[in-house]
This record gives structure tokens, C-alpha cells and sequence, in this order.
């Protein structure tokens, strides 16, 4: 069930628009981006307005990542402990926006219980790392909709068992030729008031991708 979500949202390879809005007690912003991923090593993200931030561009290739900043034309090489800071003053991380780690992969996976969501039945599915998996989280619960296997939710816990976030999936509709969630919401569990909201405006799954995408040329380029 993990495997077909992780595949439903992501597929083999992607390329599409989205549109990212960060919202805090204090400000908002909204952030277009064009995205490329070829699962599961390279992935590549462009800021395409406002103008401010327009051609800002995130490049990973397999365990490396380069941020590419036009305002002062430079590429930045991130080190690993970059990887869950926060991506453009979001909610998601670096490795959220670039899927370093892999859900599928990293993680063993235990189904706990069925519950009820909105008058639907779902499964609650538990993923707890593997013993030599690089990754921050002591585990994630999915809740995923038996009927259709459509993700609602994942509550993110640390080694500690508390939970740091949840990310809500919604508006289910039609795109690049699959139902799926097109909204997705990510909120802080310590930070009352922030969200951030990414919306799938257009998309193509499992299509062959121009290599030259995922170069750093590529990423000094503005579009």
C-alpha cells in the first residue's frame, strides 16, 4: 500500500507546475515552481515567480544538492545537515522538496488499525526507519482510504515519539492522467498559524526527462 502511494504521487519520473503558498501569523507569500524528478536519483526545482525569487533553482543528484541563487549568481553546494532545514522558508525540508530519502526504501512498514475518515473506512499504516536508513524521523503513520488506496494524511513523529508535523492530502481530481490528491497541506505541530500548501496545477508522470535537466548548467540558467 506504502509502494502504491509513494508511486501514485511521484511516479518513475515527473514534470510539472506547482504552487507552493506559505503562510505564517505574520506573512504570506506565494512561491510557482517547475519540477522535475527522476526517482530516485536526481531531482530538479525552479522558482518561476514572484519576481523576486524567480530563478532560484534546486538540483539533487543522488546524496548531493546544489542551490543556485541569481541575485548574487552563485551555486551553493548544501552539506547534508542542510537537508531538513527548511526549503525557501517553508514548512517542507530540502529533502521533502527533492525526496533524498525514500519512504519505500528507508522504511519498514506495519499496518495498525482502521479508522473513519469523513464516512470513509481507512487504513492506519506505521513506518518505522531501518536500523542503518539516514533518515530524521522515528516514524510516520499514513492513514490511506481503503476503497481507492488514496492518502489522507501522514503524521510525522520524532525518535521520540512526539509529533513535530501533519501533512493533509485533499481536492482529489484528475491529473496527468491519475485520481489523486492535488492538494497537499503541511502544518508544524510547534508553530501555530504556519502552513504550507502545495497544489499540483499541471502534471506528466513516467515520461522520459531530458538529461541536460538535471545539470548544474542547467540550474544557472533563468527561465
Amino acid at each position: 500500500m506504502i509502494e502504491r502511494v509513494d508511486k501514485l504521487l511521484w511516479g518513475k519520473t515527473l514534470q510539472g507546475r506547482f504552487e507552493m503558498t506559505v503562510k505564517t501569523p505574520a506573512w504570506e507569500r506565494t512561491l510557482k515552481l517547475l519540477v522535475w524528478v527522476e526517482r530516485p536519483e536526481r531531482s530538479f526545482i525552479r522558482i518561476t515567480a514572484p519576481a523576486k525569487e524567480a530563478g532560484i533553482g534546486s538540483l539533487r543528484i543522488r546524496t548531493e544538492m546544489w542551490n543556485y541563487l541569481p541575485s548574487i549568481e552563485r551555486v551553493i553546494k548544501l552539506p547534508p545537515s542542510m537537508m531538513l532545514q527548511p526549503w525557501m522558508g517553508s514548512d517542507f525540508s530540502n529533502d521533502d522538496l527533492v525526496k533524498e530519502s525514500s519512504i519505500v526504501n528507508d522504511y519498514q512498514h506495519r499496518l495498525l488499525d482502521s479508522v473513519v475518515v469523513d464516512n470513509a473506512p481507512a487504513y492506519r499504516i506505521e513506518a518505522v526507519p531501518k536500523p542503518d536508513a539516514a533518515v530524521v524521523w522515528g516514524k510516520i503513520i499514513y492513514t490511506v482510504r481503503q476503497g481507492d488506496l488514496i492518502p489522507l494524511k501522514e503524521d510525522f513523529y520524532s525518535e521520540r515519539g512526539e509529533l513535530v508535523r501533519t501533512m493533509t492530502f485533499s481536492d482529489v481530481r484528475t491529473v496527468g492522467g491519475r485520481i489523486m490528491p492535488t492538494r497537499w497541506e503541511m502544518r508544524p505541530t510547534a508553530k501555530p498559524g504556519h502552513v504550507t500548501t502545495v497544489v499540483i496545477e499541471q502534471a506528466s508522470y513516467d515520461s522520459a526527462l531530458d538529461p541536460e535537466v538535471f545539470t548544474q548548467r542547467n540550474l544557472q540558467k533563468r527561465q
